[in-house]
């Protein structure tokens, strides 16, 4: 099960991140931040992105994502153990810039891989932050659980060689790890549904 370790090693940054930024993004910090990426404009009659997509999400992201790094990078010195299946080390030293670079590199694929799921949902009539009416609901269960995911793997492939059933691998065991963050999130009251 080395793989399923250096998925989590490597990844949890990100993971790290995204719950942060939920918490970031409920906060009255940063109001002119609080807007939406599209500028509420639209294409084709309709919105672009929609509400949720923010200039604070995407902000929160690169910020939380390079303080996730550092941290998760200094534990990864600490206990060697555990960098050796971080596989941003594989060819890299473990320092304070290639960790920031790393984290913003993070934070900026995780919020740009989503905004495809939205623009799409957003073409369908899909209300911001609501599930997807048949015969889309599945299909937009599946993709919000695995775009971010998608990003963040595909950026590891640029430091470290992946194989493809490796990367698919990671990605469906990182959208089934997202399920749980956002049904554990839905319980503390962070996300508005379950999934």
């Amino acid at each position: 099960m080395t793989w399923l370790a250096q998925m989590y090693v490597t990844l949890m940054p990100g993971l790290i991140a995204s719950v942060l930024n939920m918490v970031w993004c409920s906060t009255r910090l940063a109001p002119s931040l609080n807007h939406p990426l599209d500028h509420n404009k639209t294409w084709k009659s309709k919105r672009i992105f929609g509400d949720n997509k923010t200039w604070k999400g995407v902000v929160g992201m690169v910020g939380l994502g390079m303080l996730a790094c550092l941290g998760w990078g200094a534990l990864c010195a600490s206990f060697p153990s555990l960098g050796q299946f971080n596989l941003f080390y594989t060819r890299h030293a473990n320092t304070v810039g290639f960790n920031l670079v790393v984290g913003a590199l993070i934070g900026l694929a995780y919020a740009l891989f989503e905004l495809p799921n939205s623009f799409a949902k957003r073409r369908l009539d899909v209300t911001p932050g609501q599930p997807a009416r048949p015969p889309w609901n599945l299909v937009f269960i599946i993709v919000d659980q695995i775009d971010s995911i998608i990003g963040m793997v595909i950026l590891v492939s640029f430091f470290a060689p992946l194989t493809l059933i490796f990367a698919l691998v990671y990605i469906i065991a990182g959208g089934l790890t997202h399920v749980v963050f956002n049904l554990l999130l839905y319980g503390v009251g962070l996300r508005k549904n379950p999934l």
